[in-house]
């Protein structure tokens, strides 16, 4: 598969950073985990955000296809609203944080199924082409409550997952306030807010559509991997 850049133009705004994700944002996705949590290495739950980066191959625009590897029976469509950095931010104040944003746009994290939430292994979660970016950014001035946008997931135009930005353990300016504690977001950076519990399972030869009101729509059809 053909690398890819992050330089989709979504005039007039022009990602060109690194993408993050963020693990177990969703509370249902922690308490999920249950007593697994307190087991070594970390013997607790993170008290910061826990973050991963999407490399420059697996991204991808609606339309495009995404290939599911020989060794993986299906992969996870997990929806999430993507947060896109206008403005250098660091250590933001959580009052302050949702102003550093030039918009929002949906995206569709592919992944195969796993166990692993803190350290998921590079093969897991850096597929080609498994990063999926929603075809337009709106403002972020178009958006009263970021997190409070209902979410869906469609497999083959059926319903198979209905969710919220809300819910989360940490609410998009609060995610931005803890992250920026760490670390300096810049200009075209995007930040997935989290992906909501239960993300389901879609198969080779299936067509996936992630929609977020207000936001956008995208879509893709998983493939079989090409030798």
């Amino acid at each position: 598969m053909t690398m890819k850049t992050l330089a989709f133009d979504f005039s007039p705004y022009r990602l060109s950073g690194t993408v993050y994700g963020t693990l177990l944002n969703s509370s249902e996705s922690l308490a999920a985990l249950g007593d697994a949590v307190h087991q070594p290495p970390y013997k607790a739950a993170p008290k910061a955000p826990v973050l991963y980066v999407k490399p420059r191959n697996t991204l991808a625009g609606d339309g495009d296809a995404v290939e599911v590897p020989d060794a993986a029976a299906a992969l996870q469509a997990g929806a999430s609203l993507g947060l896109v950095i206008g403005r250098t931010a660091c250590r933001v104040a959580e009052s302050e944080a949702l102003s550093c944003l030039a918009g929002y746009v949906v995206v569709a994290d592919f992944s195969i199924p796993h166990e692993s939430f803190y350290r998921p292994a590079v093969r897991f979660k850096a597929l080609d082409g498994s990063c999926s970016i929603g075809p337009a950014v709106v403002p972020a001035a178009s958006i009263a409550d970021p997190d409070a946008l209902p979410l869906r997931v469609l497999i083959d135009g059926v319903l198979a997952q209905s969710a919220s930005t809300g819910g989360m353990r940490r609410a998009a300016a609060r995610l931005l306030a803890d992250v920026t504690e760490f670390m300096t977001l810049h200009p075209g950076d995007l930040l997935m807010l989290g992906v909501p519990h239960g993300a389901p399972l879609a198969k080779a030869g299936q067509t996936v559509t992630v929609e977020i009101d207000g936001v956008g729509r995208l879509e893709n059809v998983l493939t079989k991997e090409k030798a």
